[in-house]
């Protein structure tokens, strides 16, 4: 059974390979084209033989590096948090190190979240006993410092973390009275809290994407399904129905000459749909197109740009079935049949 991962995990490599992350009840697995748009490899499995809680987290840095979090068993009822990094597709992850538990020692509290900060330091966070925000970094010379308490309160589990074009690190969260954000305002400073956003959010439905030198647009979807993006500063502004549960899946490219904001989410027909406009310019209105086969419930969708500025599209479904498809060679956001991966 393939378990939830929070971040991106179709991942184009410094050489132009794109691999993907997946994860099981006991491992994380990677699989990687042999070359740039041919076949892919069986997947292997990253950091060693370690026992791994399901589902992690990952992030890539501006130096194409991968970093990778995840929970593992260390005793009876006890957890601890584990990172690993992988620079190239085709070269083995490094293997599991420790990094600690938010409260010391304990069960696992939460998802992780990660991001990189522009000098490839990377930056974990993850909900702590008492229901607020821990985070821990690594320094600029090895290692990690100490765990520090970010606070907040009746964090929900799923948080998200991002790194700004700046490179600058945040982290969102809900409660039940909106939306956390906590950012850091100089490289290497702990993030700090920023104004809550006061309102419903469905709990497990942000995403986060550096939509300008200046900005940040959180995603997210209140009970009623309504998907909304925000900008701290600004008012939340509504979009559309989101397409189906969960998170968006978003990406920022190229379309015909134009920055655009690509949104992908599977929806309730079990197919993935698509939604794109010009970047920061949600007055432009945009809609949802379905694409591909319908899938179970619980496959994930994620996106990237081939070394060919062509989007690619993968679904993985909760058997492992993985799926690719690439942006055709004519106008628009329009898709190749998809392949299934042997």
């Amino acid at each position: 059974m393939v378990r939830t991962v929070n971040g991106d995990w179709l991942i184009r490599g410094r050489d132009g390979r794109l691999s993907v992350y997946l994860s099981t009840d006991e491992a994380v697995l990677c699989r990687a084209e042999s070359v740039p748009g041919g076949p892919w490899g069986a997947p292997r499995r990253v950091g060693g033989e370690q026992r791994l809680h399901g589902g992690f987290a990952l992030a890539r840095g501006a130096d194409g590096y991968t970093h990778l979090a995840a929970w593992r068993p260390t005793r009876a009822e006890e957890h601890g948090l584990v990172h690993s990094t992988h620079f190239r597709p085709l070269l083995a992850p490094l293997d599991w190190l420790p990094v600690g538990h938010p409260n010391r020692t304990g069960a696992r509290t939460g998802a992780p979240a990660l991001a990189v900060d522009e000098a490839g330091r990377a930056y974990l966070f993850v909900r702590n006993r008492g229901l607020g925000v821990q985070t821990v970094n690594q320094k600029s010379r090895g290692g990690w410092n100490a765990w520090h308490d970010l606070r907040g309160s009746k964090v929900h589990e799923e948080l998200v973390a991002v790194t700004a074009e700046s490179g600058l690190v945040a982290v969102y969260a809900t409660n039940p009275d909106g939306v956390l954000r906590w950012h850091q305002e100089e490289p290497g400073a702990r993030p700090l809290p920023g104004d809550p956003l006061r309102t419903a959010v469905e709990p497990g439905t942000l995403s986060a994407l550096p939509t300008s030198k200046d900005h940040t647009t959180l995603y997210f979807a209140d009970p009623a399904g309504t998907l909304y993006a925000w900008r701290p500063g600004e008012d939340p502004i509504p979009l559309l129905p989101a397409a189906g549960p969960g998170p968006v899946t978003t990406l920022r490219c190229d379309l015909d000459g134009h920055d655009c904001t690509v949104l992908a989410q599977r929806s309730a027909s079990g197919r993935i749909a698509f939604a794109a406009y010009p970047t920061e310019r949600e007055s432009a209105g945009l809609w949802w197109t379905e694409s591909g086969p319908q899938l179970p419930a619980g496959s994930g969708v994620s996106l990237t740009v081939d070394e060919e500025g062509r989007v690619v599209a993968a679904t993985l479904t909760p058997e492992g079935v993985l799926r690719v498809s690439r942006q055709k060679a004519e106008p628009g956001l329009a898709l190749a049949a998809w392949q299934e991966i042997p």
